[in-house]
């Protein structure tokens, strides 16, 4: 299995393959809609519940029915029992599962089991952090580098909030990649081109408020992205 869209090798000055992003923290089918008609390659779905975009069984089955085949479906999740994966993989016909706060052994239990594409956070607040990544080599399809909240936080994620992305220079990655954290229209083709990130992933850079995504957004940041290639 590979992670589909994901960075392989960082460049500050060329690309070989086209840009990606994920949506993430999808809920209705107007935004679902506008993320398909704007390109994006990936939709994620949160079954986190203290999140304002975590969403029902019954809810992530109709938004999926609109998806593509072409359009990856990915699951996002803050430590899952192996209940809410089953659970939520079949009603959400998922193709990836995002697993936060995992140990790499926990990680490798659940690739092996679901047998999805499997994405392992690692939160960056310092250079030091992005070593945890060399412990998914095996465990995880792709790393996605996220912004680390502060540790009272209630999310892990999803919070606007960017991390340093000059700490990704001469970083060999031990898996593919992609990059989160803070991103909108704004400063996405910045990242782009600062990190050599290949999949890019927002969720509240495309909301008017916490869990609500707005289409005008999401249509603005997705051509930001096409852009930078």
């Amino acid at each position: 299995m590979n992670c589909s869209g994901c960075s392989s090798t960082p460049s500050l000055y060329s690309r070989t393959m086209p840009i990606t992003a994920k949506i993430c923290g999808l809920s209705t089918p107007e935004t679902v809609d506008a993320a398909i008609g704007g390109g994006a390659s990936h939709l994620g779905f949160n079954f986190f519940p203290p999140s304002p975009r975590a969403v029902s069984f019954d809810t992530v089955a109709g938004l999926a029915a609109r998806v593509p085949p072409h359009v990856t479906r990915v699951g996002v999740y803050v430590d899952p029992d192996d209940e809410l994966l089953e659970r939520s993989i079949a009603a959400g016909q998922l193709d990836a599962v995002q697993l936060h706060r995992v140990t790499p052994d926990r990680a490798a239990a659940v690739r092996a089991r679901f047998a999805r594409k499997l994405w392992a956070v690692v939160a960056v607040k310092s250079r030091t952090d992005l070593d945890q990544a060399r412990g998914y080599a095996g465990a995880a399809d792709c790393i996605l580098y996220d912004a680390r909240t502060p540790d009272d936080a209630a999310l892990p994620g999803g919070m606007g909030v960017r991390f340093d992305w000059t700490l990704l220079e001469g970083f060999r990655h031990p898996l593919p990649w992609a990059l989160s954290g803070g991103l909108d229209a704004s400063n996405v083709g910045e990242a782009i081109h600062r990190t050599g990130a290949t999949l890019v992933d927002v969720s509240s850079g495309v909301e008017t408020a916490p869990g609500v995504k707005d289409a005008g957004l999401i249509a603005a940041f997705l051509k930001e992205v096409a852009s930078a290639f």
